[in-house]
């Protein structure tokens, strides 16, 4: 098995259906699955069972899955380690992050880095899907989330208090909240995650069961502008809050945990001219918003 009918393989093995492994490849459909019969027949086994929910691998397929997961691993070692002693400031770095952090810091920071490195291309991809720095599906990742890898390597940018928020417009027309009436005759904006499981979400600690649930949104940028546009209350970072101009609730109180955000890289990677230029600039955007 080489390397490139490896990348199919898993691909396929992951996307579970040709057209999607494609696009992961850059390879059109039929190629696709030419190479993967190709595959098979070089293996003389059957890898994938072609079923309603898609390819699912057969036992000779998990037997291939587990050597095509160390050689894919040592494919990507081999890719970094090249990287990390690249001193050219030109080339592709892969960032991803939330869309409320790229509009807020990350494309100011691709116009500081594009000033001083105009060679160096950013490929910014945002999303609340954590990308695999390890398989390198990105080199950089800003994130709200500390991850537990060992090899990678995390810095906290920022670490915020969130609080309780109204635009002016939501305010004039329904006044404050009290507090310890569970929200009653107000409309509230929550963050999707925090509505799943049995218990009732509660926003900076009070209980929501009285208010009216306007909206739930899986986007934080999403969740800023619903209250901006005055059609509910909601829980933001008071950073942003207050690049967005709008009014605080309750100032004494504030949710348990606050909002951190991390920057991530790849031990191999950090080291490597184009990355660490990215790394800088996003780091001083962060540090000049202080």
């Amino acid at each position: 098995m080489n390397w490139d009918d490896t990348r199919v393989f898993l691909a396929v093995q992951r996307e579970r259906t040709l057209r999607r492994a494609a696009k992961v490849v850059n390879m059109d459909q039929a190629t696709v699955g030419r190479r993967i019969a190709a595959l098979e027949h070089a293996l003389g086994a059957t890898l994938f069972l072609r079923t309603s929910d898609g390819y699912v691998l057969t036992s000779a397929g998990e037997n291939a899955l587990r050597s095509a997961e160390k050689m894919e691993q040592s494919a990507h070692e081999l890719a970094r380690q090249a990287q990390g002693i690249d001193t050219r400031l030109e080339g592709e770095v892969r960032v991803t992050t939330t869309d409320t952090l790229a509009l807020a810091f990350l494309i100011p920071a691709i116009e500081r880095l594009h000033a001083e490195h105009p060679d160096v291309r950013v490929l910014l991809n945002t999303s609340t899907q954590m990308m695999n720095l390890a398989r390198r599906e990105a080199d950089i990742a800003v994130r709200t989330i500390k991850p537990e890898n060992p090899d990678l390597a995390a810095r906290r940018l920022a670490r915020w208090t969130v609080g309780l928020y109204a635009s002016r417009t939501y305010l004039k027309r329904h006044g404050e909240p009290a507090v310890g009436t569970g929200f009653a005759g107000h409309d509230l904006v929550i963050y999707q995650p925090h509505t799943s499981g049995s218990r009732l979400p509660t926003l900076v600690g009070e209980p929501t069961h009285a208010g009216r649930l306007v909206s739930a949104v899986n986007s934080s940028l999403m969740l800023r502008a619903t209250i901006r546009a005055g059609i509910a209350i909601g829980e933001v970072p008071v950073h942003l809050a207050e690049r967005d101009g709008l009014v605080r609730i309750w100032p004494k109180r504030e949710r348990a945990q606050p909002y951190e955000v991390w920057l991530v890289t790849h031990q191999d990677l950090r080291h490597t001219a184009r990355v660490r230029a990215m790394i800088d600039a996003i780091v001083a955007e962060f540090e000049g918003s202080r």
